[in-house]
């Protein structure tokens, strides 16, 4: 069984055992988590379509810890002012281990 979640503004194709990063989420490393936006769900032939998202539908997942992701360097610079900035950032994220589908 697959399902189609979103978490963070991104959707993700998840089944039971993936180990995925998702956008930062709240919650203390081995907190158990619902994922209630289902968009869809595959089971063998069937495939269930929400509108927008599947009535009824959860996957629990368990918070495996936090990461970071690579660094992004913003580099400014105005020609012929002397105006330079250099700027880095890495992203904040979740891993996160899918337990279970339900429908």
């Amino acid at each position: 069984m697959q399902a189609v979640i979103e978490s963070g503004g991104k959707q993700y194709l998840v089944q039971k055992g993936d180990e995925i990063l998702v956008e930062k989420l709240t919650g203390k490393e081995g907190a158990q988590i619902t994922i209630s936006r289902v968009l869809l769900i595959i089971d063998g032939k069937k495939v269930s379509l929400g509108k927008p998202t599947v009535a009824k539908a959860r996957v629990k997942a368990k918070l495996m810890g936090e990461e970071k992701g690579e660094k992004k360097i913003i580099f400014k610079h105005k020609r012929r002012k002397g105006y330079r900035r250099k700027i880095g950032h890495r992203q904040k994220y979740t891993k996160i281990k899918i337990e279970k589908i339900e429908v």
